[in-house]
């Protein structure tokens, strides 16, 4: 009986001791709600290097790939399915705020998810393929006007994405109503590439940061406009802007992750806490640079409060663009 109690105490305390020792940073996990090679996939693999490269975690991050909806999926799985996972984060961008303005995730919206932190700052850009004979933003715009149906458009999102509405900001400075351009939808960025280099689309409509990285692996494509409000520093230091061509367009983007409705106040501050403490450091602001991107950095309740106010900003966008939204 006695050696039966010893063995129950031991397991207890094994037991406590295991509980007590896990912890939001075992066996973490980051979704990019998309297929490999998009924007969210960088987005994840910037926090897996960083949090690594920190030591902030003692075994790699594992990237999940969650496509489906441009972010619906994966949104709707974490609030649904997988609510109060403390180990894991998910990425999004600003196309996803829009699509959440635009009611594109289903019955939830903004509120339905703990936004952890806004991890750096993207610009809209005007892409095509290496072989394109369109030299410069100006080229676009003259092919638009003289034949809108030569034109073909794609982007990673369907009608009123991020993607769609930087193609249509762009027919619209050429005088083409937005709903009367050419348009294929893919599911990522990723997708939008490989179609660019295939012919099948003569300009994406993607984002900087994801075409710097593309290029940087090899993937044959030329950048003909960033839409910032001024020339960035980096690798797109020599990519002029769409208002320095006479384009007056800017689509800047933010990317960062959330976490579950139901995650523990004390996992999430313990995210919050550290992402707070790895982006003041060189090395990260080393690693963003490296991808593209630039100094934004917005943890915990700043960052609820920014990302709230911009989906009430992109419903009133989506509503002059007469797309649906949600209230």
């Amino acid at each position: 009986m006695k050696i039966r109690s010893t063995l129950i105490s031991l397991a207890l305390t094994c037991a406590t001791t295991l509980a007590v020792a896990a912890g939001p940073f075992e066996k973490t996990e980051c979704i990019a709600p998309a297929k490999p090679g998009g924007g969210f996939d960088l987005t994840c693999k910037l926090a897996q290097t960083a949090l690594m490269d920190g030591k902030y975690i003692a075994d790699p991050m594992r990237v999940t790939y969650m496509p489906g909806g441009i972010g619906a999926v994966a949104y709707n799985t974490v609030i649904a399915q997988r609510p109060a996972e403390g180990n894991t984060i998910v990425a999004f961008s600003g196309g996803s705020l829009l699509n959440i303005a635009q009611g594109k995730f289903g019955r939830y919206n903004e509120n339905d998810v703990r936004w952890l932190a806004a991890i750096g700052a993207d610009y809209g850009a005007i892409i095509v393929s290496d072989s394109s004979p369109f030299k410069t933003l100006k080229d676009v715009m003259a092919a638009v006007k003289a034949d809108p149906s030569k034109v073909v458009f794609g982007a990673g999102g369907t009608v009123g994405s991020q993607d769609w509405m930087k193609a249509a900001l762009t027919a619209k400075a050429a005088g083409l109503n937005p709903k009367a351009m050419r348009f294929v939808a893919f599911e990522g960025g990723g997708e939008a590439m490989t179609a660019l280099q295939g012919g099948h689309v003569q300009v994406y409509s993607g984002d900087a940061s994801e075409a710097v990285q593309q290029m940087a692996a090899g993937t044959k494509i030329r950048i003909l406009a960033v839409m910032a409000d001024k020339r960035v520093p980096g690798a797109l230091a020599n990519i002029p802007t769409a208002k320095e061509q006479g384009v007056d367009i800017e689509w800047p983007i933010i990317r960062g992750f959330y976490m579950g409705p139901k995650v523990s106040d004390a996992d999430f501050k313990a995210w919050s806490d550290t992402f707070k403490k790895m982006m003041a450091t060189p090395a990260y602001d080393k690693l963003r640079a490296e991808r593209g991107l630039f100094p934004f950095d917005l943890v915990g309740a700043e960052a609820d409060a920014y990302i709230k106010k911009r989906v009430q900003d992109y419903r009133k966008l989506a509503e002059e663009f007469g797309l649906a939204v949600t209230k």
